[in-house]
């Protein structure tokens, strides 16, 4: 919101944006609700709805009343903020067990009024979200306590072996919901003249002739459903149904072909995965083309036996190959995806709160369907160039996207996205597109941000817009827009997902236990791309909604954007370069502390950046909470994660200092100078170690000096040998007597500079 429109008095806001006949549509939706007719009084006739209904008519207002002028003018309630986040906060709560519907109805008494009265209405949305919204940063919020789990994108510097991405993957997708009866409608609904279209393709060419397609099942279908056979039958059949599409002027915007490869890896993952089918977008492949991760559109696993459409091995086999397009396609907002047990179908959608699957269907009595991609239709491409537009001080601003700098490698959580971007009349200034995934309870990020700049905090990036992204004019969330509204507590397997979760670990509600909040660059092998990666970010907590089994978690799609471009610490041009930046992110974090009151609980590799000038600033607010907020919970990158918060301890601002000096110690072993990273397998085992154990292996290296020395001199690089002394005092300073920090020590922040500062001096970092 515009500084100047904020400081204007909520009266005045409400008086020059008139409600007018913004609500006539709400207002009219009441006259079909079936009630008894007779009373002429609106509260009368509000408690006759039962629950689903009222429940439904509070979400029609709110979807209205977030459309008004002046919800975008109205500051918040009890955030920084419009009063249309608020709006969205309580409209996404609603279908919590727990929420109040009657504390609504005198919004919904005053909105459906004879005479609208402008004032009244938006008192009682003020007093309503009041009530339903919690406090702003809270002091021991469950958002803070949840269980940390993993999350694939919390990978670093790692081979991803199959063996230990598997259990991994699993907690991040946690159940996975099939048999949703309105699947089919809700993804496929809109596709236009899909029925028509698929009657007419099965009457023409399928039944009719001597030797038609279908009689009784599919002609040429193998009995035995084994591999080879299945492939070869499919591949003929999509073909079949392709030719088909164009011959009606029908065919799907992306263009696809069936693409079998189930014995050779597929190009752009890091641990070289295989596919058995899918389609991709090349309208000239073959079954034999060879294809990259980003060309596969819809990724599809056969098992010959029909029981493995009960079991977890082939939608876990799925979730990888989403896993693969997500990372490589940065565009995508979900996947869609089959697998074919036998002739047992479903088809699959993953997203950034995991997997749902259609109800089963037999291929040889049903049709197949396939429909929207989930490619984000806010990026645009016109003449070579992709780009999105904002809304910044009244005016449209182009954005062009020009390089992909990291993508989250994780189907549920975060999921973040960076883009480096310049200003379309302005290609010399260069800006950071930010796009994430984000639990509505959550601060924004760029709220954040905004108050960091306002405030004159040095080296940390500078807010330039933040917002939430809109497709087909509704904020993008997954449950009410990607998912819209499908209801997993429908699912055939529901109840039975529930039941297995355990009380003692789930906070999040019965769609998964413990969903991972990871934010993380692209990270391939070394031998792949030459050039080291970053770790990806942490698995954070489970949802942040109040605790409860009942609570279903959802997150919102947002976009921040930032002024300060810059690249990864790990690549900094010299030895010089990196400490000199790592000491202005110190400088930066105790600015942050100090100015904002922001403590930033993720320092990592990934969030270190170096300036065009060699300056260094940090970035990443996901995880900033206010610095005496007495915070509980594991959060983190986890390879540089202080040993106390794996323990989850409160989180003090001398776990981020331990943080920073995990990153320095982690570039000298993984990277053998600028940017020329590598696997080291004696750490590989920090991605996959529980925190405790993981805990103990850090403690371990740093307790005593002749370990930790010998360590050094086994695994730190030829480049940053130099540096051993060095890392060494910093080892010192932050872990006193070799042990943890029993109390917390402001003048840390000027020791730990200060070693930077002298190895800096003395030409050891040259």
């Amino acid at each position: 919101m515009p500084s100047a429109m904020a400081d204007q008095p909520r009266s005045t806001i409400i008086e020059d944006n008139p409600i007018g006949n913004g609500l006539d549509t709400f207002r009219a939706s009441f006259s079909t609700v079936s009630i008894d007719r007779s009373t002429s009084r609106v509260p009368d006739a509000l408690g006759q709805l039962d629950q689903e209904a009222l429940r439904k008519f509070i979400r029609a207002f709110l979807r209205a009343a977030q459309n008004l002028p002046a919800a975008d003018l109205l500051p918040a309630s009890t955030r920084r903020g419009s009063l249309r986040s608020d709006l969205l906060r309580l409209e996404l709560s609603l279908d919590s067990d727990d929420f109040d519907l009657d504390r609504i109805k005198p919004v919904l008494n005053a909105a459906l009024a004879d005479h609208l009265d402008d004032t009244l209405i938006w008192g009682r949305v003020y007093d309503a979200v009041t009530e339903s919204t919690p406090p702003p940063r809270p002091i021991a919020s469950s958002l803070q306590q949840t269980p940390w789990l993993r999350n694939t994108s919390s990978f670093a510097n790692s081979s991803e072996h199959r063996e230990y991405v598997d259990n991994v993957l699993k907690e991040e997708l946690g159940p996975m919901y099939v048999g949703l009866q309105d699947f089919y409608k809700t993804y496929f609904g809109d596709v236009p003249n899909l029925e028509t279209a698929s009657e007419t393709f099965f009457r023409q060419n399928c039944l009719g002739g001597s030797n038609p397609l279908f009689c009784n099942g599919w002609r040429g279908w193998p009995e035995e459903a084994k591999q080879d056979d299945v492939l070869s039958w499919f591949a003929d059949f999509t073909e079949k149904l392709a030719a088909f599409a164009e011959s009606c002027n029908s065919a799907p915007a992306h263009k696809r072909r069936p693409l079998a490869k189930p014995d050779q890896p597929i190009a752009g993952s890091v641990g070289k995965r295989k596919m058995d089918i899918g389609f991709v977008d090349d309208p000239s492949a073959g079954k034999d083309s060879r294809c990259h991760w980003s060309q596969i559109l819809v990724p599809g696993e056969l098992k010959s036996n029909p029981s493995a459409d009960r079991h977890s091995e082939a939608r876990l086999d799925l979730g990888r190959y989403a896993r693969e397009v997500l990372a490589a396609q940065d565009n995508r907002r979900f996947v869609l995806g089959f697998t074919l047990c036998g002739s047992l179908m479903r088809i699959w959608v993953f997203d950034r709160l995991g997997g749902i699957a259609s109800e089963q269907f037999d291929i040889n009595k049903d049709r197949l369907r396939f429909g929207e991609l989930g490619f984000d239709p806010t990026i645009t491409t016109a003449k070579g160039e992709r780009f999105i537009e904002i809304i910044r001080g009244g005016s449209t601003e182009r954005l062009v996207l020009d390089e992909t700098m990291k993508r989250a490698r994780c189907i549920a959580g975060r999921a973040t996205t960076c883009w480096k971007a310049y200003r379309q009349d302005d290609p010399h200034t260069l800006f950071v597109v930010k796009d994430s995934w984000q639990y509505l309870e959550r601060e924004e990020e760029g709220e954040f941000l905004s108050e960091a700049t306002d405030k004159g905090v040095v080296h940390v990036a500078r807010h330039y817009h933040h917002e939430t992204v809109r497709v087909q004019g509704m904020d993008d969330d997954v449950r009410g827009n990607v998912r819209q509204g499908l209801d997993v507590t429908k699912a055939t397997n529901y109840w039975q997902n529930r039941s297995r979760r355990s009380p003692s670990t789930n906070t999040e509600g019965p769609s998964r236990v413990g969903r991972s909040s990871s934010i993380a660059g692209p990270k391939r092998s070394s031998h792949e791309t030459g050039a080291f990666l970053p770790p990806s970010k942490r698995p954070c907590s489970t949802s942040p909604t109040k605790a409860g089994r009942d609570v279903l978690p959802n997150r919102v799609h947002r976009r921040v954007i930032l002024s300060d471009w810059g690249i990864p610490i790990y690549k900094a041009g010299s030895r010089a370069a990196l400490l000199a930046a790592l000491a202005d992110c110190i400088e930066g974090h105790e600015s942050l502390r100090q100015k904002a009151g922001l403590l930033h609980r993720d320092i990592s590799i990934g969030n270190l950046m170096v300036s065009k000038d060699n300056g260094g600033f940090f970035i990443d607010l996901d995880l900033a909470r206010v610095s005496a907020s007495g915070a509980k919970g594991k959060t983190g990158t986890r390879a540089f994660m202080a040993i106390g918060a794996l323990l989850g301890e409160q989180h003090s601002f001398m776990h981020d200092l331990e943080s920073f000096f995990w990153v320095l110690f982690w570039i000298c072993i993984h990277c053998d100078g600028p940017g020329e990273g590598k696997v080291v397998a004696e750490f590989d085992k920090w991605n996959y170690a529980n925190t405790e154990e993981l805990a103990k292996l850090k403690l371990g290296t740093v307790s005593d000096e002749v370990i930790f020395r010998k360590t050094m001199e086994e695994f730190f690089t030829e480049y940053y040998q130099p540096l051993l002394p060095w890392v060494n005092k910093l080892r010192k300073a932050v872990f006193p007597a070799g042990g943890r920090w029993k109390r917390e020590d402001s003048g840390l922040y000027t020791r730990m500079r200060e070693i930077l500062g002298e190895a800096y001096s003395v030409g050891v970092a040259g």
